[in-house]
């Protein structure tokens, strides 16, 4: 597993439940170590020992957490750059939609090494969406699902998400646009701008 991951699944534990949570999981995970180098591959097995002792500690099925780690990498301000990479998929959010089957690519363009798995949308109606995600990454799609939510709060759009299961190898979440301007979304500028 990218080092990138597994430090975004550490900088959620640390922001959201301390840093003492953190280190108690890492133990019962028995890495070795206390914090991920976002530049290393790690061996899977590491990744779901975490997930397991996070799941464990927090007596929460594992889904949910990784749904909250997909909310946290788009509205947490330690992950501003990401929520960048993501806003540039498109100025509504359902271009932020359809600008997902190419994230893949966009994130292979920010991080060479780094293989996420392949989203393919389809539009249902203008208001309805189905989002497969294809297999290469365990719990992708519960991830994906707290993105997806997240994002919908960035443009200001009211959605309404679910998780549907599988179908044959690809996990699909379905998402339903209530409203595209529900509220006013978050401020974006198209360039950076440092403080």
């Amino acid at each position: 597993m990218h080092g990138l991951i597994n430090r975004a699944v550490q900088s959620f534990v640390c922001a959201t439940y301390g840093q003492t949570c953190w280190l108690h999981v890492t133990e019962m995970a028995e890495l070795g170590f206390t914090e991920f180098e976002a530049m290393l591959v790690y061996d899977d097995d590491m990744t779901a020992r975490v997930l397991d002792a996070l799941r464990d500690e927090l007596k929460r099925p594992r889904a949910e957490i990784l749904e909250d780690l997909g909310t946290y990498l788009v509205s947490h301000p330690n992950m501003e750059d990401l929520r960048r990479l993501l806003r540039f998929g498109g100025v509504t959010y359902v271009e932020f939609l359809h600008s997902l089957d190419d994230l893949s690519d966009r994130v292979r363009l920010a991080v060479s090494d780094l293989c996420l798995p392949m989203l393919e949308l389809i539009e249902v109606s203008p208001t309805e969406y189905q989002l497969y995600c294809h297999p290469g990454l365990a719990g992708y799609s519960s991830v994906m699902v707290g993105v997806l939510r997240a994002m919908a709060d960035d443009y200001g759009a009211l959605a309404m998400l679910s998780h549907d299961g599988q179908e044959g190898e690809a996990e699909v979440i379905s998402v339903v646009l209530v409203e595209s301007a529900f509220a006013e979304g978050r401020h974006f500028d198209l360039g950076a701008r440092k403080s």
